[in-house]
């Protein structure tokens, strides 16, 4: 369903008065409907975007009206034929395919994500397309539940769990379910951005001994936010006692986290991450989890997701893996599609969009 705001009032207001409608006035609110830039919409997106979205009285919008299966492909490159914007999220891959099938109208794409790896950067800059994205929306989510992961993954709750529910709570044993604690560790940030420092932020009152961090280059301001040292590849995986991902996934960290670093690291660590699953050799992970190289995961993110229930990961009491879920919060995922909207109408009027790529 196409909606415009101004026109539809204008549609309803012309429906209780039947008898004086002329010729003239349906064909002027046809046209009216009918320059308003289009959009279209690849997701049941939260309320509080749409509402933005059918308030601005600036566009008329296709939805895909499913928050529970993507829009087929097929039908995707169908529906983006001639639009002028696209509002879309992660799970669709926004490639020279999708672009040409657009065609030349298309002057904005607006992700509802922080992350953009689904979109194909070379052919929007090629093509003069404007990119919105939503990072800093989604921090305090994301920190939150890198955390909840991290205490979930190293004190083994998910196991307790189990135990409890199937019979396996019997008497009190010494070193059952024992696991790692904060106090007193070394924490290691792997891409130290706002995340990265939120996290640290929400850590540092469990007595958390020292933060460090690797990152292409050392990032001063942020690392004094955190009192964190910069460090090399190799002694963030010798030293940390819980090592963080939050980098971006790039050509340059794809798979970064392999059988070298799990190598290094000790065999009391815990490996979180919550950041993107082409960062990891999941195979690599597998295999130091199995063998006791390193002493659990938690992962939020993986490749592909959702990642098959047959996946040898599953197979790992000391892998606990979540449906990428860091961002949602009703507050968060609210606040994601509020700025996706406005990234878009602002980009379709020619304006700096709140939070957009320069490509």
């Amino acid at each position: 369903m196409w909606f415009s705001r101004m026109a539809l009032r204008r549609l309803q207001r012309i429906a209780v008065t039947p008898l004086k409608l002329s010729g003239d006035q349906v064909g002027k609110v046809q046209r009216e409907m009918s320059t308003l830039p289009r959009v279209y919409v690849t997701r049941q997106i939260p309320p509080d975007g749409l509402k933005i979205l059918k308030e601005s009285g600036q566009v008329q919008f296709e939805l895909w009206d499913s928050d529970d299966v993507p829009v087929p492909r097929k039908e995707l490159l169908q529906k983006v034929k001639g639009v002028d914007a696209l509002l879309c999220v992660l799970t669709e891959k926004i490639d020279a395919e999708l672009l040409d099938a657009a065609g030349p109208n298309l002057k904005v794409v607006s992700t509802m994500s922080v992350g953009f790896d689904h979109l194909s950067l070379d052919e929007l800059k090629k093509r003069g397309i404007r990119v919105g994205y939503t990072p800093d929306v989604l921090t305090d989510a994301v920190a939150e539940l890198t955390v909840a992961l991290l205490l979930t993954t190293s004190r083994r709750l998910i196991e307790a769990t189990h135990e409890a529910k199937t019979g396996g709570w019997g008497t009190w044993r010494t070193l059952w379910l024992c696991g790692y604690e904060l106090a007193n560790s070394t924490v290691g940030i792997l891409g130290l951005g706002r995340i990265g420092v939120a996290i640290a932020e929400r850590l540092a009152p469990f007595k958390v001994k020292k933060f460090i961090y690797t990152d292409v280059a050392p990032r001063p301001e942020l690392a004094k936010l955190i009192n964190a040292e910069f460090v090399p590849m190799d002694e963030l995986a010798k030293q940390s006692d819980f090592l963080a991902v939050c980098c971006a996934l790039t050509p340059e960290t794809k798979e970064i986290c392999n059988k070298d670093l799990f190598s290094k690291m000790k065999n009391t660590s815990i490996f979180i991450n919550t950041s993107r699953g082409g960062v990891v050799n999941q195979e690599d992970l597998y295999e130091a989890l199995k063998t006791g190289q390193i002493a659990g995961a938690g992962l939020d993110v993986t490749v592909p997701e959702p990642l098959p229930t047959s996946h040898p990961l599953f197979t790992l009491k000391n892998c606990v893996i979540l449906p990428h879920i860091a961002s949602a919060s009703y507050t968060t995922r609210n606040a994601m599609s509020s700025l996706a909207a406005n990234n878009l109408l602002l980009g379709l009027q020619g304006k700096p969009m709140i939070k957009g790529l320069t490509l």
